[in-house]
């Protein structure tokens, strides 16, 4: 069986202990980074538009890791902010779950495409 969330965040929260580095880690500073290594996930697609069959391993492991970046920063954001990252993502989708009801679903506008 896979790691949970709260593992991974655990183990990331450790390992930042280790190293002394809470003190970097300001609200601020860990949003800032959730951007930059989003910025850095896009690269990947700027100016591509292939389908997801058409990424060679290489490709996909580089990805990964700038995927991995984004949601480290985002679970050491959670951490110094005490919020459960779970949890209010389970919000986020019943509350998404009411606003975007089944039965509109192909009524949703789609813009640029």
């Amino acid at each position: 069986m896979k790691g949970s969330l709260y593992e991974l965040q655990a183990l990331l929260d450790k390992f930042i202990k280790e190293r002394g580095w809470q003190k970097y880690h300001r609200p601020k500073n860990l949003a800032m980074s959730v951007g930059i290594e989003a910025g850095e996930l896009m690269e990947h697609f700027q100016w591509c538009d292939r389908e997801p069959q058409e990424f060679n391993e290489k490709e996909k492991e580089a990805i990964g890791e700038e995927m991995a970046d984004v949601l480290h920063y985002l679970l050491r954001l959670s951490s110094v902010l005490d919020i459960d990252l779970y949890e209010a993502s389970l919000k986020k989708i019943e509350k998404n779950r009411k606003r975007f009801l089944i039965e509109e679903a192909d009524k949703i506008k789609k813009s640029g495409c």
